[in-house]
């Protein structure tokens, strides 16, 4: 009986110590491409600081945040830090950025018409339709010279703020994630970077993209997101660590061929 009994406290004492070295979850939200795949990098480097990274994929844009509002998701990794802003005055959420990852050049993609001269009055341009991106896809358009907006509005441009439209274009607003197939319906489309990726699409073959120095770049960061109060979290500290190396670096580089630029 003494033998059972310290066998079975033996096996308790040996489960309690296997549970406490048991790697800690840590719940990431994010779109396909590029995010859940930079995500898959870091894996290994997460494992060795004791963390089992699940990635959770997401095809919208709005389920990733509320999951992480209400505790579903330790973080996500998938929307730039204009477009986190204006979710949280739009939805009263309380979500922070802890770390810039990357950057996406928005492209204006050919459609029916393959090039800007060729385009003829009247022809349909499609743009995304929530607030940040339609603004951004509009600038992209104004870099151009096919439109021109009103004096200040930046960011918060809307199609009706474009006061010159000399070849009266039909600016078009769908969803972001189906723009990549209305590009046989259109002239042309202004793309997210991420769903021009999961198209096939190649930013090199845009017909326009975002100046590198302009607005944009520092405008639309793609960021690690993380409900306030959680910047300081040991797993969410180790997660961007894991992000911000040349292991990353080199794989979105040599991934993405200009289509993600990393921002570290």
């Amino acid at each position: 009986m003494k033998r059972i009994l310290a066998a079975v406290v033996a096996l308790v004492l040996c489960l309690s110590v296997s549970a406490s070295f048991a790697a800690e979850t840590v719940k990431v939200g994010a779109t396909p491409a590029p995010h859940c795949a930079v995500l898959e990098v870091v894996k290994d480097a997460m494992a060795e600081k004791g963390y089992n990274l699940e990635i959770v994929e997401f095809n919208d844009y709005i389920v990733p945040n509320t999951a992480v509002e209400e505790g579903e998701l330790d973080a996500n990794y998938f929307q730039h830090i204009t477009y986190m802003n204006g979710f949280n005055e739009e939805h009263g959420t309380h979500l922070v950025s802890v770390a810039s990852i990357h950057y996406e050049p928005f492209g204006l993609y050919a459609g029916k018409c393959a090039s800007l001269a060729e385009l003829a009055d009247g022809a349909q341009i499609a743009v995304p339709n929530d607030g940040t991106n339609e603004a951004r896809a509009l600038l992209l358009l104004q870099q151009e010279g096919l439109i021109k907006l009103a004096d200040g509005v930046g960011l918060s441009a809307t199609v009706f703020d474009i006061v010159e439209n000399p070849k009266k274009l039909n600016i078009v607003e769908l969803e972001a994630q189906l723009l990549p197939n209305t590009l046989q319906d259109v002239e042309m489309a202004v793309i997210n970077g991420n769903y021009a990726i999961d198209a096939g699409l190649s930013v090199k073959d845009a017909v326009a993209v975002e100046a590198a120095d302009g607005v944009a770049a520092e405008a639309y960061q793609n960021i690690i997101t993380v409900k306030e109060g959680r910047e300081n979290d040991p797993a969410i500290l180790a997660l961007v660590e894991c992000l911000k190396t040349d292991a990353v670096r080199t794989f979105i580089e040599e991934t993405y061929d200009g289509a993600v630029v990393p921002l570290f």
